[in-house]
């Protein structure tokens, strides 16, 4: 695809996703989608009504009517498609930085849409062949202020009320300003919790903390914990599709450790789990121990989500799945990522025991993260054609399903450019944080001596 990425299209709001950009968008999923009526939502973001604005006009031009959602988590709006049978553009960029803006499609069944029907929006976008509408057949727009609401609801009654309940858990909340603050305080208030919350105010120029729930962004939350005697600390990034712990002590939590203990609670032998190229050893050893599979894909929801439905369309059943960056799907509920599920499903588990005995079982691996930026095509393919040299090199075996993963049996490092920016990412995972380190580093030192030759 030449727009659209693994999670839909991003870039620096009036800079590279314009209005004008958003509207062709929108004519062009008007068009390809021929449906009556199509819904839009956004995270909180400065620029979201703006693009929002667009994406109304350029459909009701093609002729399709448009509910106006207002600021709801992406998962709510998905929520919304398939609670009402409609399409979804939802106008996010997730967990990039404040000036970031983006647009993703969701299917009247409130996935993600698949490749194939993203390729078909594409080839009506780059055609330019959209559907025009008579004056007096242009679409109407209604605003719909009942989808948080609803969407929390829907929160509620897939949730295990009583035993969350009953453990009197306190939750620290730091929904980063995003989508998030307007839905999760009250959904955890309702599971029965007690939530303090720190970056809670809607702010679409995120104040207190960038979106990405990374620990360098979480030293609020952290401390919050700590000081307030929480049992458990909650991020969520800017549109909340994502859950990201902290423990009892105030300690961040791998997503890839919470992922694990999430996994070994929800599989048994002979199910399958589907994550990405960049698969954490953790969850390799949980399936490995409960004799159940793991399906690997090339990084990003789309493509996690396309597996799912293959594999539930051949008769196996896929529990859970997702990524160690929080995104975590529970297809038996939806298949959609969903922060605030995440969470729920999480604190059933603490309702048990603490976050660190939890997780306690995962905590053997270090990961190290590393990003190059480029400037052109040319610099990224450099870097990638010098990813591809060091791969051959190493005695390593090579994986090539997204970028160069080099597995070393004690330790991996994958790089792969990103599918929402302008980088190149490095990841890398040992027992030891030395060893992880030096493997990033490595990486990170052969595609910066390639960048610096163009």
């Amino acid at each position: 695809m030449e727009v659209f990425g693994s999670s839909g299209k991003r870039g620096v709001a009036n800079e590279e996703l314009t209005p004008a950009f958003v509207l062709r968008v929108a004519k062009a999923a008007g068009t390809a989608w021929q449906v009556d009526r199509v819904a839009i939502a956004r995270d909180t973001r400065y620029t979201g009504r703006m693009l929002a604005d667009a994406a109304a006009s350029g459909l009701a031009s093609t002729g399709t009517d448009v509910d106006r959602l207002g600021i709801v988590p992406t998962p709510g709006a998905q929520g919304y498609a398939e609670r009402m049978d409609v399409p979804v553009i939802v106008i996010t960029a997730s967990h990039n930085p404040p000036q970031y803006n983006g647009i993703k499609l969701v299917g009247r069944d409130g996935v993600e849409l698949a490749v194939s029907d993203l390729e078909t929006i594409e080839d009506t976008l780059l055609s330019g062949e959209f559907a025009v509408a008579p004056w007096d057949e242009t679409g109407r727009v209604r605003e719909i202020d009942t989808a948080r609401r609803d969407y929390v609801a829907d929160l509620l009654a897939a949730a295990d009320r009583e035993t969350i309940a009953d453990a009197d858990l306190t939750v620290a909340l730091d929904p980063g300003h995003g989508a998030g603050a307007l839905t999760s305080p009250e959904f955890f208030r309702e599971l029965g919790c007690r939530v303090i919350t720190v970056n809670s105010q809607p702010d679409g120029h995120f104040p207190g903390r960038d979106p990405e729930p990374v620990p360098d962004n979480l030293g609020d939350l952290g401390r919050l914990v700590r000081t307030s005697d929480a049992d458990v600390g909650i991020a969520h990034d800017g549109d909340a599709d994502r859950a990201i712990f902290f423990d009892e002590s105030g300690a961040f939590v791998s997503g890839d450790a919470a992922l694990a203990a999430l996994a070994a609670a929800e599989l048994d032998p002979g199910e399958t789990t589907v994550s990405a190229v960049n698969v954490s050893q953790r969850l390799v050893d949980v399936v490995t121990e409960i004799g159940a599979d793991l399906e690997l894909t090339p990084i990003g929801s789309t493509n996690i989500i396309t597996r799912i439905e293959e594999l539930e369309a051949n008769g196996e059943h896929v529990p859970i799945a997702g990524e160690g960056n929080g995104g975590i799907f529970f297809p038996d509920y939806r298949l959609s990522r969903d922060g605030a599920y995440t969470a729920a499903r999480f604190l059933e588990l603490v309702a048990e025991r603490p976050v660190s005995d939890l997780v306690g079982p995962y905590d053997g691996y270090a990961n190290v993260r590393r990003n190059i930026e480029y400037e052109s095509t040319a610099e990224r393919d450099a870097m990638l054609d010098a990813a591809a040299n060091h791969a051959q090199s190493a005695d390593a075996e090579l994986n090539t399903r997204d970028g160069y993963r080099l597995d070393h049996g004690d330790a991996w490092v994958l790089a792969r450019p990103s599918g929402t920016e302008p980088l190149v990412r490095i990841y890398a995972e040992a027992r030891d944080g030395e060893r992880a380190t030096e493997l990033a580093n490595g990486m990170y030192e052969t595609l910066s001596e390639a960048k610096a030759t163009i």
